[in-house]
């Protein structure tokens, strides 16, 4: 299969970041803030952390042990206290007390996908587990799903993230922008949340509206917080470097060391945009909310798979290993999900597990190509661009909607296929066609329609939000 992006696989950005001594409010916050915050919050995500910074130099094989130690515990802890995997177990004659001896035995388990979640999310929660958390997708997939994480996975998901900032020479605790369209982000911002943030010196922006007027408050709320790091979609980002170069705002000189991007793909128009108009390098990640943080991208430009929380196998469609260096679907098992296990969950996405190690020195193996999670801005009647999940989101929390497809004709009509579980009623068509009205205009024509199945591009890809409308129109 032919690459499709992530220069991050095979370049490094054009601007390397350089060594610095953090200051000393930084210190204060890695040392004495963040950990006392993460204790208050019961999460071990410091200790994780410690842990992770050595095991990212061991050798492949020992990393291996790890995960074949862990995925015991994993499978021993879902046989005995969740019921959908013991009663899986028993439908299968399989023991995971017996018959795990390598990671290959894995591949006797069946493959987990949204269906099997949403047909059974009670039923994957441990007996035991305590204190989960709601969590759901954005559903730019096209299938939101909703599950639950434990305090567990929270902290070797955190502790995942911060190893990789650190990578980049920032810490938490150095100022830092984001720019993120999830309404738990958004919409979640009381007093104790938005302490933390000051106190950690995070400054949030919305990527779902981007107005000319919404742009140039975001270029002035960037140069006034002076960041070291960016943190958000691509498409956003990049989105508000162009606006800050049309309007001859020079933001090289704020001193920002990384960019770190995930959720989308990353194209390599974006990786330049970004990095010639903030003067730093851009970091990609692989990942998303249900199958944890998959993988890195290093300095030398290698995306590092988290592989002591996260076995990656790459699949062919007959569901069996490929080599490495060939392409096929990227199915992960997550170690640290023993609350409501993720076990052999299929992304949808391609990749590649690349055959060399990288020259930074980590033995982490690498992810050479990856391939999906694409979303489109949208245009409003008025001018006002949005992320694509602006819509989305009106889509993902509807318990009938299965799939869907939003395709942004013109700025006057936008059309939506929506796969259901039951019949589309007019109180849900009114539902839909309200919330769209709400972000695109009110005289917006949007046509709902419900189908069977969504249907791939051309290319056989699958993009589930779609515009035909360049950004910088407006109706007269």
């Amino acid at each position: 299969m032919k690459p499709v992006d992530n220069a991050a696989v095979t370049a490094t950005s054009p601007v390397l970041a350089p060594r610095y001594r953090a200051a000393p409010y930084t210190t204060l916050v890695t040392k004495l803030l963040f950990p006392l915050h993460e204790r208050v919050k019961q999460h071990s995500s410091v200790a994780v952390r410690k842990q992770l910074e050595q095991s990212q130099y061991w050798p492949e094989e020992r990393l291996r042990e790890l995960q074949l130690r862990r995925l015991r515990a994993l499978l021993a802890r879902a046989h005995d206290k969740v019921p959908y995997f013991r009663d899986l177990f028993r439908e299968l004659g399989f023991d995971p007390y017996r018959d795990v001896q390598s990671l290959s035995d894995l591949g006797r388990l069946p493959l987990m996908d949204k269906a099997v979640i949403r047909a059974n999310q009670d039923r994957l929660k441990a007996e035991d587990a305590v204190g989960l958390a709601r969590f759901n997708t954005g559903g730019s997939s096209g299938e939101p799903l909703v599950f639950y994480i434990g305090k567990e996975r929270v902290s070797h998901d955190v502790a995942a993230k911060w190893r990789a900032t650190r990578w980049w020479n920032v810490d938490i605790g150095d100022p830092e922008i984001v720019v993120w369209g999830s309404p738990i982000e958004l919409g979640a911002q009381d007093r104790v949340r938005a302490l933390r943030d000051r106190l950690l010196r995070t400054h949030l922006l919305p990527a779902f509206e981007m107005s000319a007027a919404k742009l140039d408050s975001f270029v002035a709320r960037i140069r006034a917080h002076r960041p070291r790091m960016l943190f958000g979609y691509p498409s956003a980002l990049s989105h508000i470097a162009r606006h800050a170069q049309a309007q001859g705002q020079r933001m090289d000189d704020l001193g920002i060391r990384v960019a770190f991007v995930t959720s989308e793909r990353l194209y390599d128009e974006q990786r330049a945009q970004i990095s010639e108009t903030f003067g730093c390098p851009v970091a990609n990640g692989y990942g998303g909310r249900d199958a944890g943080f998959i993988a890195h991208q290093c300095p030398e430009g290698s995306m590092h798979i988290t592989a002591e929380d996260i076995i990656v196998e790459i699949l062919d469609p007959q569901g069996h290993p490929v080599p490495r260096g060939q392409s096929g679907e990227i199915v992960v098992t997550h170690l640290a999900t023993g609350d409501f296990p993720f076990v052999r969950y299929r992304t949808g996405d391609i990749g590649v597990l690349g055959k060399e190690a990288c020259t930074c020195g980590r033995g982490l193996p690498v992810l050479q190509e990856i391939q999906g999670r694409s979303t489109d801005f949208l245009v409003a009647r008025d001018g006002t661009v949005m992320h694509g999940l602006a819509l989305v989101y009106i889509l993902r929390d509807l318990p009938q909607v299965k799939a869907f497809k939003i395709s942004q004709e013109s700025l006057d009509l936008t059309c939506v296929q929506v796969v259901l579980d039951g019949q589309l009623t007019d109180a849900l068509r009114a539902h839909i066609e309200k919330g769209f009205k709400a972000r695109l205009g009110s005289a917006v024509a949007v046509q709902v329609e419900q189908v069977d199945a969504i249907a791939p591009e051309k290319s056989g890809k699958f993009r589930y939000v779609v515009s035909k409308v360049a950004a910088g129109s407006a109706a007269p």
